[in-house]
């Protein structure tokens, strides 16, 4: 009976264990230049989702973890000869598609031109 209720107190540990996700931590806004010339406004925006398949829960990351990083770099992209953001905003909206859920980043700031 003992070996029973540690087998299962194990198998309970490894599944908990092993079920669980992580990312390292983003920075979103760069340290800004001593000089610098604002370009404009820019926005970007970066996609992943949660997903299984055939449950209620979601466990499956496909692009989840560096979508914040793409969408700082699709707002950069956005204005020609940009080279980092200042005054950077971060919005996230998602929504459910049956087998998962999609969840889009919004990055916005000031772009701006490192003067050297």
């Amino acid at each position: 009976m003992v070996k029973k209720i540690v087998s299962f107190s194990l198998a309970g540990a490894l599944i908990i264990a092993l079920s669980g996700c992580s990312s390292k931590e983003v920075t979103i806004e760069n340290k800004q230049p001593e000089k610098y010339e604002v370009l404009g406004k820019a926005t970007g925006t970066g996609s992943g989702s949660l997903a299984a398949l055939g449950t209620a829960y979601y466990f499956i990351p496909l692009g989840l973890n560096d979508r914040t990083e793409r969408a700082y770099a699709d707002a950069i992209r956005s204005v020609p000869g940009a080279t980092g953001l200042i005054n950077v905003t971060y919005s996230e909206d998602w929504f459910w598609w049956v087998i998962g859920t999609n969840r889009t980043v919004t990055v916005t700031g000031d772009a701006i031109r490192e003067i050297k």
